[in-house]
């Protein structure tokens, strides 16, 4: 074999071995009550009761460093602004956990998740939709809220 033909293959196999030979990430999308087993989906979960319960600091605990970081910085009156909106718009576990079963999808790719749960009501002036975005960083087992 010639030294062209080595560099040739050599570059082949790499490019085979990175492109077509490793193993691909997988996305994945979960729905309903099987949202609530996944960690992702307990984390969200656990946080709105938290915000329900008006208790920030705990349900802050639950989302990346970053966010956290993020939270410490605002100023004080800042925070307890968008603590009083986020307790207002928020609900209790349980009445979370019931609507993310009839209306959830958690969209897993690798290491970032989106939790998505949208809402139709009717009634006798017509319908309205709502959606609520989540997303997760994903490290091992542990599920953190990053936005």
């Amino acid at each position: 074999m010639t030294h062209r033909r080595i560099r040739s293959w050599i570059g082949s196999s790499i490019a085979i071995a990175l492109l077509g030979g490793a193993p691909a990430v997988a996305a994945a999308d979960i729905k309903g009550a099987a949202i609530l087993d996944h960690p992702c989906g307990k984390v969200a979960v656990k946080q709105m009761g938290l915000v329900h319960a008006g208790k920030m600091e705990e349900a802050n605990k639950l989302t990346t460093k970053q966010m956290q970081d993020q939270w410490k910085a605002m100023p004080a009156k800042d925070r307890d602004m968008m603590s009083g909106m986020m307790k207002a718009m928020s609900s209790t576990e349980q009445q979370f956990a019931n609507e993310v079963k009839a209306n959830g999808t958690l969209a897993v790719n690798g290491q970032d998740a989106t939790l998505t749960v949208q809402k139709t009501t009717k009634d006798a002036s017509g319908s309205s939709t709502s959606t609520m975005t989540q997303k997760f960083k994903i490290d091992g087992a542990q599920c953190m809220i990053s936005q």
